[in-house]
């Protein structure tokens, strides 16, 4: 019986029009899969970056708050003075670096 159904389908995807149509009928087939697949990749990828933006801008807000303590602890020991926070900065522009020794080569 198999057999019988499955020449008799061989036997009707020889004309040209029934060709035309299995393709077509599988190709929109496989277009609906892809576009269920393309709208997951977006859907994943949209919140992927919302929630790599939402990382990014708390962490940019932690670093901002700890630099914040960070300059106002440092103007709390140093007295307030603008002298006591440009001290040490003063002593790095300081150093000269030495000149490259010549060399024989």
């Amino acid at each position: 019986m198999w057999y019988a159904i499955s020449v008799k389908v061989n036997e009707n995807l020889q004309t040209p029009t029934t060709k035309f149509i299995f393709v077509f009928i599988l190709a929109c087939g496989f277009m609906h899969d892809c576009t269920q697949v393309k709208e997951a990749g977006r859907t994943v990828g949209h919140t992927t970056r919302d929630l790599a933006t939402e990382i990014g801008h708390g962490a940019r807000d932690v670093t901002r708050e700890i630099g914040h303590g960070t300059r106002d602890a440092v103007r709390g020991v140093g007295g307030g003075t603008l002298e006591a926070t440009k001290a040490p900065a003063e002593e790095v522009k300081k150093v000269v670096k030495p000149a490259p020794a010549p060399s024989e080569y």
